[in-house]
């Protein structure tokens, strides 16, 4: 009761802030996710309009979650986190942030973006997951039946009177600026990882006042055009990988010039189609499915994001012709989980990259990099942007700027996606910032390691952060 009661008192005070049209609100409601009962928590919906270009008084609901700190005595700013993706959830955060070191001293604040899965509306369908289950199981085009996926996706958000075109980087600011408003915050330290990185550095851009600090983890600034940049990402990572190999591994015979070996095979099968028989779950007939590169090329990608201890033995056993087992967790996960960007990610990528690309650039990419021809590295590709309703983002949302605003900036070693030399550029542009390098992890350093130097960093922001892990880099 208390809790509603406090959030009804937030709603009054937030009636009066306009940030655009119509005014943002909070109307209280229950948590979307269960968090520890012994800790105490505050939920509810920021109410914001769907398009802020738009005055048609159309909104949207954006749950957020405040986990107190249960000290007494605790900081007044408090930690703002909202996931990457773009497009993932954000709220199970909270669950964690329950339990950190965090919540000793400063309450932590989840807020799902728009769009996303606990927002209402979200842009989620089946309609991509059925298109590309239909490629594999009938051998079809997989590039075509995701043009055809992404074509019914949009028809099906827009069926439901869903504006895409609301759905963006710029708006979520707009968002982020609405919720601190509402719930009276004046400082915040922000946290974001992977896209939702450089969102907060969009946050600080155009709302400075009440930021207090940034921690981003693995970010990807917008000023960075991450199409032209991907396919280079993912080949530094790899060389990285393949070094470690060359120096530290006893199998020198299975690990040697795994560089050469891992390009020549894959230019070699850049137009082979591969086949395997395969029994789909709750199915009785085996099929034979077609695969080619790419769907290797997305094993290891997958191997460079999550088990980095495995991918060397995982790209030796595919550039051997064991592809089989690797296949078959592919398919079973596209089976049981589906394939392909969600409506937000889509909103979001071609909103903030698709009209600022250089498509030379990108038409380039396959001479300096071959064996990635005809692959794409980024699930949303010009040919999806084509295919989808969108508006790009402000032009100024895309140009760097600089700020004195201290910020713990850090990246793994072989992060495929978002190279460490981003925390480089965005040192450059912030000074007052720290980084960290995490030796043999990949995107999104995240964990306890990682809270140390945060609780580091927020008590002391303007301190360079210190390590005495040889591990994990200080600079």
């Amino acid at each position: 009761m208390k809790s509603v009661l406090l959030l009804l008192g937030i709603l009054w005070s937030c009636i009066s802030i306009t940030y655009s049209q119509p005014k943002a609100t909070i109307i209280p409601g229950a948590c979307p996710v269960v968090i520890d009962s012994s800790v105490k928590t505050r939920c509810g919906y920021l109410v914001v309009p769907e398009n802020r270009k738009k005055n048609n008084g159309k909104t949207i609901q954006l749950p957020f979650i405040i986990v107190e700190s249960p000290n007494p005595d605790k900081k007044k700013d408090p930690l703002l986190f909202t996931a990457g993706g773009p497009g993932s959830s954000s709220l199970g955060w909270a669950r964690g942030a329950a339990k950190s070191m965090i919540i000793k001293e400063r309450d932590c604040i989840a807020f799902e973006q728009r769009g996303a899965w606990f927002a209402k509306p979200n842009l989620n369908t089946t309609d991509l997951d059925s298109a590309m289950k239909l490629a594999y199981r009938k051998n079809l085009n997989k590039d075509s039946m995701m043009l055809e996926g992404v074509k019914r996706y949009k028809k099906n958000l827009e069926a439901k009177g869903i504006d895409l075109t609301g759905y963006n980087t710029d708006e979520t600011v707009a968002d982020i600026h609405d919720l601190l408003s509402c719930l009276n915050i004046d400082s915040v330290n922000l946290f974001g990882v992977s896209y939702s990185g450089g969102l907060m550095l969009a946050v600080l851009q155009h709302d400075p006042a009440r930021i207090r600090s940034l921690i981003l983890d693995s970010p990807l600034p917008a000023f960075i055009h991450i199409d032209e940049d991907e396919p280079a990402n993912f080949n530094e990572a790899l060389s990285v990988l393949f070094s470690n190999c060359e120096r530290d591994s006893v199998d020198k015979i299975r690990y040697s010039n795994l560089r050469e070996k891992f390009q020549r095979y894959f230019t070699g099968i850049s137009d082979k189609v591969f086949t395997l028989p395969y029994l789909e779950k709750g199915t009785k007939d085996t099929i034979n499915i077609q695969y080619t590169k790419n769907d290797l090329l997305d094993i290891i990608q997958n191997y460079l994001s999550g088990s980095l201890t495995e991918a060397p033995f995982v790209i030796t056993e595919l550039i051997n012709g064991n592809h089989y087992a690797y296949m078959k967790k592919l398919l079973d996960d596209l089976f049981a989980h589906g394939r392909g960007p969600s409506g937000m990610r889509m909103s979001v990528y071609c909103a903030d990259q698709a009209a600022y690309n250089s498509l030379a650039t990108i038409n380039s990419i396959s001479a300096a990099y071959p064996y990635m021809k005809g692959y794409h590295i980024n699930d949303v590709y010009k040919a999806i942007c084509d295919c989808w309703t969108y508006k790009p983002i402000n032009a100024t949302t895309k140009q760097p700027f600089y700020s004195n605003k201290p910020a713990l900036l850090a990246d793994g070693e072989m992060d495929p996606a978002c190279r460490p030399v981003y925390i480089d550029l965005i040192h450059h542009y912030l000074p007052n910032s720290s980084r960290l390098l995490f030796k043999d992890r990949g995107h999104g350093v995240g964990g306890r390691d990682f809270q140390y130097f945060m609780l580091q960093f927020l008590n002391h922001p303007f301190e360079k952060v210190v390590s005495d892990n040889s591990n994990i880099i200080s600079y």
